[in-house]
């Protein structure tokens, strides 16, 4: 239960002329989600619970390892192994036991994310992949929720505030990029690497920008984008107008949201995706996908446990024809050869297939699912 908004936790910000008791009252009554509690999400959410933020939602289905630790700051070696959103939340509520916490352990998907969305009036992405961005801006625009948004890479940063209503219409991420970079032209941290400190950087500026939306004081980068470079230490703010047919780009209703394969959408041009046996499984169990063995008539093991076709790779690209499904899972017998039918039907399919490949195939497969 939130506590009055004039005790002395607040004190320092409520005796601010332009934010005030009425300021705080706002921020204890805001529902805010954080969508990745890593480099971005730790201090964002920091800050948020700090200054009183009366709910706040976690999103992360990772899982903190000592990688994160140089930029994470609210974990410790301690937590090496542990759910990030449970121990983002556990040490929130510690900082600060007035606000109310939620947790999401699971990655977002376009199956749970509207749901979630639904929820919270201001969503913060803090995630680092394209995929991800591009849903969660997808479903603000479907939902008319406001996004605050944040990127980081190397040396430097952004800080948006995508689809908010003073515009008509509100610019959201795909006006600035309509379609996802070419394969090596961005590179995310795990890729780039990133200076320590620039996360907390850009992380408390968009916790700055959300505290500035929910008390309704300042200037809000509205339909703007800021970008920091740390070596500089230099800013410069570009404005952003409604594109062009990029509308068209978002799906029309919840339905068809549910169907969209970002990671497939996302892809570099000509890429094919590896998927592990869990994966492999759960995409037989979703139904609408077709599983193709390449390998040679009368290898071993024989597959029984799943309905699949055999055709094998020395005459694949004979008969790529034959295949109509949308979604495509393709085997061998080690992983050696279904990446090589995967790029063949990527090549010939183009962007209207989702292809994936067994990695490991079905040996591995099989052995998996016996431990």
């Amino acid at each position: 239960m939130a506590h009055k908004a004039n005790n002395e936790r607040y004190q320092r910000q409520v005796l601010l002329r332009q934010f005030g008791l009425e300021g705080q009252q706002k921020l204890l009554q805001a529902r805010v989600l954080m969508i990745g509690a890593g480099g971005l999400g730790c201090p964002v959410l920091q800050y948020l619970a700090a200054a009183g933020v009366g709910h706040i939602g976690i999103v992360d289905g990772d899982v903190v390892s000592m990688s994160n630790l140089h930029r994470q700051v609210l974990y410790t070696e301690q937590d090496i192994g542990s759910l990030k959103a449970e121990m983002a939340c556990k040490r929130l509520l510690e900082m600060n036991p007035d606000i109310q916490v939620t947790t999401h352990p699971i990655y977002i998907s376009p199956s749970n994310a509207l749901a979630i969305l639904r929820e919270y009036e201001i969503i913060i992405d803090g995630t680092d992949n394209f995929a991800t961005r591009y849903m969660i801006n997808d479903a603000c625009v479907l939902l008319d929720k406001i996004l605050v948004y944040g990127a980081i890479a190397q040396f430097e940063g952004q800080v948006a505030i995508f689809n908010h209503p003073s515009g008509v219409p509100a610019v959201n991420y795909r006006d600035l990029f309509p379609h996802p970079p070419a394969a090596g032209e961005v590179l995310n941290c795990a890729e780039a690497g990133v200076l320590g400190v620039l996360p907390g950087i850009i992380g408390t500026m968009m916790a700055n920008e959300t505290i500035k939306l929910i008390a309704g004081i300042g200037k809000p980068l509205i339909h703007q984008m800021l970008t920091y470079h740390a070596l500089t230490n230099t800013t410069y703010t570009i404005g952003l107008q409604v594109a062009p047919g990029t509308r068209a780009l978002i799906p029309k209703d919840a339905a068809t949201f549910r169907e969209t394969n970002y990671e497939w959408l996302c892809r570099p041009a000509g890429a094919i995706f590896e998927i592990d046996g869990d994966r492999f499984r759960e995409l037989l169990e979703s139904g609408g996908v077709v599983a193709i063995d390449v390998r040679e008539t009368g290898e071993i093991p024989e597959v029984t446990a799943f309905l699949h076709q055999q055709i094998p790779l020395s005459v694949f690209k004979d008969r790529m024809a034959e295949i109509t499904a949308d979604t495509v899972l393709l085997f061998c017998q080690s992983g050696k050869r279904s990446p090589q039918a995967a790029q063949q039907l990527a090549d010939y399919f183009g962007s209207s297939k989702s292809i994936y490949s067994l990695q490991g195939g079905i040996l591995q497969y099989e052995h998996h699912k016996k431990d």
